[in-house]
């Protein structure tokens, strides 16, 4: 089963709540097999509307960023992202032959 990457834009408007979505969301995403792979690094906006944060993390499926997104665990720590960000977030299927 092919592993995929779960992609969020973000922009953050109240950091100190956001502070605390991170603090859940970690744990949550670990708990279901995902690892952060890029988080608050340099990038380069080429198309599109420009977000301060980016973050990838990889899951072992398609499906386990999907259950981990709709989790009680990763959903009480989205309750404090809501009202303090503006976020775009997929979760992308890699290719069978990509490696990570």
């Amino acid at each position: 089963m092919p592993k995929a990457l779960w992609i969020a834009h973000v922009e953050v408007t109240d950091p100190e709540a956001y502070g605390r979505y991170a603090a859940g969301a970690g744990p949550a995403i670990a708990q279901y097999g995902g690892r952060f792979i890029a988080r608050a690094a340099r990038y380069v906006t080429l198309e599109g509307a420009d977000r301060a944060r980016h973050v990838v993390a990889v899951f072992p499926s398609l499906e386990a960023g999907e259950s981990c997104y709709h989790s009680p665990e990763y959903q009480s720590a989205l309750s404090h992202a809501r009202g303090a960000s503006v976020r775009d977030l997929v979760v992308v299927e890699l290719v069978d032959d990509a490696e990570l």
